[in-house]
Order: structure tokens, then sequence, then C-alpha cells
């Protein structure tokens, strides 16, 4: 369904609004969060995944032609905190959209790995971390580590180890 310019506006708006409540909420959110302020996170993310099932069911991915790269990376960002099943059904739709020339081929890559390790599956493009107090961060499982870079660089990311150092220096500032 096409947008008229002002409610695309509209929506891009929103999309940008609800991001930056999210990024606030987990930029300050201490190393030990006190349940109340987890509590207000996870309140956080329902209220966003809520709205992006209504958005992707009315309207489908919300690509750069219809809220601007800007909008449709905080629709990615959105999803990228939702729940399962809603990850799935928006690498569909965001599948299609980057086929299209219509979202970020990088978005993807970063939601193909995040659905693929709550599969269990191998990650292709090195994007997602685990930790835990035994192990501390770790990358998840990387499919043909070889040829990781290169993956990598056909959707637009940098080299993995310089993504991997930054990964891990934020970490170590947020201890």
């Amino acid at each position: 369904m096409s947008l008229t310019p002002t409610a695309a506006a509209a929506l891009r708006a929103e999309l940008l609004a609800r991001v930056a409540v999210d990024q606030k909420a987990r930029n300050e959110m201490p190393a030990h969060p006190a349940r109340e302020q987890i509590t207000a996170l996870l309140a956080i993310d329902r209220a966003n995944t809520a709205r992006m099932r209504q958005i992707i069911t009315m309207h489908g991915w919300p690509g750069h032609a219809m809220v601007g790269e800007d909008g449709s990376r905080a629709a990615w960002l959105l999803v990228q905190h939702a729940p399962d099943d809603l990850q799935e059904q928006a690498l569909v739709l965001l599948s299609d959209a980057v086929r299209h020339g219509d979202a970020s081929p990088a978005n993807l890559a970063y939601l193909t790995d995040r659905v693929r390790m709550h599969r269990g599956e191998p990650q292709l493009y090195g994007t997602q971390y685990r930790y835990t107090k035994d192990t501390g961060l770790q990358l998840h499982q990387v499919a043909d580590p070889e040829l990781l870079d290169e993956r990598r660089a056909s959707v637009g990311l940098g080299p993995h180890g310089e993504a991997d150092a930054r990964m891990r220096a934020f970490y170590e500032r947020s201890r």
C-alpha cells in the first residue's frame, strides 16, 4: 500500500523517534541494571515490536523510497531488538527490498546473522556476538571463515578484524 508523502513523512518521523527512545534507554543502561531499568527497556521493545508488526503488515518493509534511508535504518534497528518471529518475517521483506535497491545490504547482513544465530546456524557476516560470564564476549560461529571478509565487502561492511576491535572496545567501555 502506497503512502501519501505526508503519511510517509509522518511514518519516518515516528520511526526515528522510536529509535531515539530505544537508543537512549540502551545507552543509559548500566552494566548492572536495576530490575526497573530492565522492565522499562522491555516495555520499549514490546511497544516497538507491536508497531513494527503493524507497519510491516500494512506497508511491507519501510524502504528508502517510503521513509528515506534513515527511516529504513530505524525500522531495521527496531526489528533487531524484536522477537525472533518478527525478525524472521522482516528478513524476507528486507531481502526483497534489498533486491529492489530499496534497503541497505549491510542492514540485511546484520539481520541475516541475527536470524541465523537464533536458529543455531553459523552466521555469514560476523556481526553477532554472545556474552557469558564463563567465556566473555565471543563471536558467534561463522560459516566459511576464510571467506568472511569477502562476504562482508560484498554488502559494504569493512574487514571483520576492524569490526571485532570496535566491538571489543565498546564492550570494555560498557563494563
